[in-house]
């Protein structure tokens, strides 16, 4: 045998020996990485959404004079409406002014007065500088902290109601006035008073035994 048969014989062998010994291994091929797991993801968190905020606004009426309008710059949140008689069997704004002026006030102290044909028209309304300056009342003292003068309309008919009743024009002013201020600061019928029924004013009888507020009430 010559040398290159030798050499082609134990070539062949080796390759025999390689294969026998990887089939008894079992490893016919090689094994396959695992696939990574993907990573995990952090959720993410839903988003809130901001709460809105809604605020009520009392609808502000403008179907009246425009000297029942104040201006925006110092409109007032009144939230009461307090009912008098001037306990005289006449008057208008003006005399009543000089006689509270003689008080030492700053001056008439209602923020409306309704003539009855002597001194104003009869179912006149007047409006008085505390009204058009948006400032407090000086109509109905002794309540706590003043409320009432400051945050009560104070409105005002010409007459004694403990001798008489209010003229049929006086009621219809009062009723239309009284509505425009009801719808502008929605104040409800059971905050408006009569002075002597306001909680926490001075005693009196004020707007006088006559007024007919329950009536008064009823056509508003």
């Amino acid at each position: 045998m010559c040398v290159n048969q030798k050499c082609f014989l134990s070539l062949k062998a080796v390759v025999i020996l390689y294969s026998f010994l990887f089939a008894v291994s079992g490893c016919t091929q090689p094994t396959p990485w695992p696939k990574p797991e993907p990573e995990p993801t952090t959720p993410v968190p839903p988003v809130r959404q901001r709460p809105t905020t809604s605020t009520t606004t009392v609808k502000k009426s403008s179907d009246g004079p425009s000297d029942w309008i104040p201006a925006s710059a110092t409109e007032r949140r009144w939230s009461a409406i307090i009912i008098h008689h001037t306990a005289t069997s006449n008057g208008n704004a003006a005399k009543i002014n000089e006689e509270h002026l003689k008080r030492g006030w700053e001056g008439i102290g209602y923020d409306f007065l309704i003539g009855n044909g002597t001194d104003s028209d009869d179912g006149e309304v007047e409006v008085t500088f505390r009204w058009s300056r948006q400032i407090q009342g000086a109509h109905c003292g002794g309540t706590p902290n003043n409320w009432a003068n400051e945050e009560g309309i104070g409105i005002c008919l010409v007459g004694n109601f403990d001798e008489t009743v209010p003229t049929a024009k006086q009621m219809q002013s009062l009723v239309k006035l009284v509505r425009f201020l009801q719808q502008r600061y929605g104040i409800p019928n059971n905050r408006i008073y009569g002075h002597g029924t306001t909680p926490g004013g001075h005693q009196t009888d004020c707007p006088g035994n006559n007024f007919p507020m329950w009536r008064f009430k009823s056509m508003l």
